[in-house]
């Protein structure tokens, strides 16, 4: 399912997330502060575009307890109102629903993404 899922997941709806996240990343390293946090979503915007066959780990200490608090803030949320939406317009019909929870682990990403790593 991997390598199948990765290609319909791509066409389907993956571009738009990976799309999302590499936006977020450019708009993170406009500024100089913001690089470490831009770079941080273009890996996870990888993880967007080809999630299947992939886990993210959480981890972590009180300094990605302080990047997510800020990530949250400015733009942790849209990103993740995306995934969740889309994820579960996915689950409305039986064939969307391995989508839709693709979509889910990466709303769920979108809100703690300092301190996962993806495996």
């Amino acid at each position: 399912m991997g390598c199948l899922g990765n290609i319909i997941w791509f066409i389907c709806g993956g571009f738009i997330s990976g799309l999302s996240w590499i936006a977020a990343g450019c708009l993170w390293c406009i500024t100089i502060v913001g690089i470490p946090v831009g770079v941080q979503c273009f890996k996870f915007a990888k993880l967007c575009f080809f999630p299947f066959g992939k886990e993210v780990v959480y981890g972590g200490g009180p300094g990605s307890l302080l990047l997510n608090i800020i990530w949250l803030i400015f733009t942790g949320i849209p990103l993740a109102v995306e995934s969740a939406a889309m994820g579960c317009i996915l689950c409305i019909t039986i064939i969307g629903i391995p989508f839709g929870l693709q979509h889910f682990k990466i709303a769920k990403l979108a809100l703690m993404p300092f301190g996962a790593s993806v495996n």
